[in-house]
């Protein structure tokens, strides 16, 4: 039986369509039970939908706490029993209670050579502070924003003409290599957590995880 995930998004879900695309392809072996929003334009609603997957929304406002709010997205969450939850652009801050619930199950990715520049406007930040490389990062989550276990990196140059939008884009390309890439690892059993750190193959990976390069499998 494959892996079964649930997706959560707030935007566009560029990696939620990479994930599709590889998961209908045969590239990439789970099954995609439900995708959910917290906003109900979000167009990853619309791409989930085109592929069959059925969509929930729920929106934080409708709630009065931070914990009320994950409390109902964990009883949404739990429908589908899934093996993992992909934070895959989801705009909110999680309690250290619902990521508790899903330590060693829950994966996210960060526009950032992580630990550098956790939270928002990476791109920008990068330039600013002259950053030679810049790239993005697929960690476990964890309570701490943008601190948990990294599991691979993708790289790219910063170059003098780069914009904080042209550094975006090169960004996102790379995010389309490495998240279909760590959901197959965690498919395939390859990727294990245990008391906070990241291991591939039974292999401890340092903080920075792996660096990705083409060949890598």
């Amino acid at each position: 039986m494959k892996p079964a995930v649930v997706v959560l998004i707030s935007g566009s879900g560029s990696n939620l369509q990479a994930l599709i695309d590889q998961s209908l392809c045969g590239a990439l072996d789970i099954e995609i039970k439900a995708v959910i929003s917290n906003k109900a334009d979000a167009y990853g609603l619309e791409r989930a939908k085109n592929a069959g997957i059925p969509t929930h929304f729920i929106s934080h406002k409708d709630f009065d706490s931070r914990e009320s709010f994950d409390g109902a997205l964990k009883f949404l969450i739990e429908q589908y029993t899934p093996n993992l939850v992909v934070l895959a652009g989801f705009m909110r801050i999680l309690t250290e209670e619902f990521t508790r619930s899903y330590e060693g199950k829950m994966l996210n990715i960060h526009p950032s050579l992580l630990p550098k520049f956790k939270g928002l406007d990476t791109h920008k930040r990068a330039i600013e502070a002259g950053e030679s490389e810049h790239g993005v990062s697929v960690h476990f989550v964890s309570a701490e924003l943008d601190a948990g276990a990294v599991i691979i990196q993708a790289r790219t140059n910063v170059e003098t003409h780069d914009t904080p939008e042209s550094l975006a884009k090169k960004v996102h390309a790379l995010e389309h290599k490495i998240y279909p890439l760590s959901v197959s690892w965690f498919a395939q059993k390859r990727i294990t957590y245990n008391a906070g750190k990241a291991f591939l193959d039974n292999i401890e990976l340092p903080e920075t995880g792996v660096t990705y390069h083409t060949d890598l499998k």
